[in-house]
């Protein structure tokens, strides 16, 4: 008999028989029986079903849930979801939205990989539209990104358009502006100061990712930030603001633009091309045409998750160019060649690096932001030139992004903005390195004991070790390793850090 054990399922394979066992309450399914003939077909089948097993135990989920709805909806009509999950059938019983306790639509779907939808009234003619009522692309969603992802409806094909929200000072400058660097178009937001018509001042400005989703919610993707409206208030207080270049992401192109370097699961890498549309095509256009101040002193770059990864990206790479970066909920978890980039580029120029993200996002954002900050001082980054914000409870998506953009923006533009780095503190450590292991000493300040997780990170911020421990145990390091590193050590209600030099082996 040979088995075969995942999350629960177990496939036997005994007298020519191949049995599948859920779990203990199910009796068990034969799936096939076989000659001795047919020993070949025997092992691949085997191995398909082996491989199902597998992927279905490896499957991850998400949460739908849809926080705007055009105001003409039917109230008395379903909400389907309609993709590849389901053979893009527009009116699925199996997926119809259910109202949550916010009153909202949602729907919780499995699997891997990544899927394609839209969502329907029931039919392909009561499907979902685009800001103009018109054809929508079909949504793309990579499983394992997030857990939760809140959208919003435009229109309806069938009812037509609802009510935009940009404010009066808020244009789109070229719907289809051409990228040569790529050989295709993009749709091109222009956020003018609300004094940009009654003066002949020239302005400081801001650079800006997932342009649709800045501005009106009508061409959001998931909520807006309502940049326009935040920048119009501050003004209204009396405060300098920029003018804003909002530049709608690549759809299905999103994840090749927003990545300076490919990852190994979803792909990418074609962000130093996007770099350079904006450096080298953009930035002259909107100079030419518009009153700018071009130096780097005035010019800025931001972004989310994504975005906020080629912000960084961006604005260390052409710091001749950008004197300020903001950077929220950067995914620096897609390629560790981040922080050797960081270190490797070192402070040209002095920068003002806003980093910001929440505490419920994901459980290495937090960790991952800090060993960017360690990396940016390694680098040559002076303390006051960055700022840290870890909002408790802040969470992936567009309303922790707005209700911050405000506070970055400020400090990133007002020469008498001032900021604390308020993340959280880490106790000191006791670390000895001798003879390829590291070994814990309990202090006053550490008295930690058992399992816990030991993080090692290189000077430059690249983890080269992630794992459980026992805290009262020598520690194995990997071969290879010489020079300072930072040793971190996570336990309940404990985090210490303490930097060790490893002389090699």
């Amino acid at each position: 008999m040979i088995a075969f054990k995942k999350s629960g399922y177990l496939i036997e394979k005994s007298n020519n028989q191949i049995f599948c066992f859920l779990n203990s309450q199910n009796p068990s399914i034969e799936i096939l029986t076989f000659t001795k003939n047919n020993c070949l077909m025997k092992h691949c089948i085997l191995s398909m079903i082996l491989a199902f097993f597998y992927f279905a135990a490896t499957a991850e989920s998400v949460t739908l849930i849809i926080t705007q709805i055009p105001e003409n909806t039917p109230p008395e009509e379903n909400i389907y979801i309609a993709g590849d999950m389901n053979g893009w059938n527009p009116g699925d019983p199996a997926f119809i939205l259910a109202e949550n306790t916010n009153g909202h639509p949602e729907i919780t779907l499995e699997g891997s990989g990544g899927i394609e939808f839209k969502f329907t009234r029931g039919s392909w003619d009561t499907v979902e539209g685009n800001e103009n009522g018109q054809y929508l692309p079909n949504r793309i969603f990579t499983f394992g990104t997030v857990d939760t992802l809140e959208l919003t409806i435009l229109t309806w094909e069938d009812t037509g358009v609802t009510n935009h929200t940009s404010a009066e000072n808020v244009i789109v400058m070229d719907e289809d502006f051409y990228m040569p660097q790529f050989d295709r178009y993009k749709r091109i937001w222009l956020y003018l100061p609300p004094n940009y018509d009654s003066t002949s001042e020239s302005f400081p400005v801001l650079y800006m990712h997932d342009g649709q989703n800045l501005f009106d919610a009508a061409t959001a993707f998931a909520g807006e930030w309502e940049v326009d409206e935040t920048l119009n208030d501050l003004y209204e207080e009396g405060k300098p603001v920029p003018i804003v270049i909002g530049i709608d992401n690549g759809g299905a192109d999103r994840i090749d633009e927003y990545t300076p370097w490919p990852n190994a699961q979803y792909g990418g890498g074609d962000g130093d091309l996007y770099a350079q549309f904006i450096v080298e095509t953009l930035k002259p256009f909107i100079d030419e045409n518009y009153r700018t101040k071009p130096e780097r002193e005035n010019t800025g770059v931001m972004g989310s998750s994504l975005g906020g990864l080629i912000s960084h990206y961006i604005g260390l790479k052409y710091q001749e160019t950008f004197s300020m970066a903001g950077v929220f909920s950067p995914s620096y978890w897609f390629n560790d060649s981040v922080y050797d980039f960081t270190f490797n580029a070192g402070k040209q120029e002095d920068m003002k690096i806003y980093i910001m993200g929440g505490s419920d996002e994901s459980s290495g954002l937090v960790g991952q932001m800090m060993d960017m900050v360690d990396t940016l001082q390694s680098a040559g980054f002076d303390e006051d030139e960055i700022a840290l914000k870890v909002v408790q409870g802040g969470q992936h998506n567009e309303q922790l992004w707005r209700e911050q953009f405000g506070e970055a923006c400020e400090w990133l533009f007002m020469d008498n903005a001032s900021y604390i780095n308020n993340y959280p503190t880490e106790a000191p450590i006791f670390v000895f390195y001798q003879n390829g292991q590291l070994t814990f000493k309990p202090s006053a300040e550490n008295q930690l004991q058992g399992v816990c997780e030991i993080q090692l990170f290189s000077i430059s911020g690249q983890q080269v070790l992630n794992k459980k421990v026992n805290a009262s145990s020598p520690i194995d390091l990997p071969t290879g390793l010489h020079g300072v590193y930072i040793v971190r050590l996570v336990g309940d209600g404990f985090v210490g850090s303490q930097k060790v030099f490893v002389p090699g082996r």
